[in-house]
């Protein structure tokens, strides 16, 4: 799927590939993890340096998190789970990737929200701007088969119903209304 954005007057968009892991090595992940999805989304913008500084935030809604479901977690890459930043990846033109797997195949529904996001240099405070969001997740039967989801676009309302959760899990960041950011998509 392809996801266009506008950022400085600008077109950019965003590559996203969901596939099964055929080979789990290939991409660092223990061979248990055959079958599982892996997410790839890749930014192409015609800015350069700071004008392509953007940052991955990704939640993560699962029958095995926190909230057994019932909400979306924070889902840092692991290194950086201490982190007082939101984003998951940030950098000039960040890949996202992502290739959640479980040792045990339980029954399990898996949903990830993901977004790509900027923050401006020359505002006084650390705030988060959305770009554009994709959905995308897998699920476990009883059987033990691993279905994929297909990918799908998120609204202004998917990111503006996570705003609550972002200002209480980082404080020291300001996230922006998906329909008061700048430069962001309005779907």
């Amino acid at each position: 799927m392809i996801l266009s954005f506008t950022h400085d007057d600008m077109q950019g968009s965003v590559a996203v590939t969901v596939e099964q892991v055929a080979d789990p090595t290939a991409i660092g992940k223990h061979p248990s993890a055959a079958g599982f999805p892996s997410c790839t989304a890749v930014v192409d913008y015609p800015g350069e340096g700071y004008r392509a500084l953007f940052g991955w935030v990704q939640l993560v809604r699962s029958t095995d998190n926190s909230s057994g479901g019932a909400g979306f977690d924070m889902d840092p890459l692991c290194l950086f789970e201490d982190s007082p930043s939101p984003y998951a990846f940030f950098g000039v033109r960040p890949t996202l990737f992502d290739a959640p797997s479980r040792v045990e195949r339980s029954p399990l529904h898996w949903t990830a929200h993901s977004y790509l996001a900027r923050t401006p240099l020359d505002d006084g405070e650390r705030r988060v701007r959305p770009l554009l969001g994709f959905s995308w997740g897998f699920d476990i039967d009883a059987n033990r088969r691993i279905t994929l989801r297909p990918v799908q676009a998120l609204a202004a309302a998917d990111w503006d119903a996570h705003l609550p959760y972002l200002a209480a899990s980082h404080p020291g960041w300001a996230f922006d209304g998906w329909r008061s950011s700048p430069g962001g998509v309005r779907p």
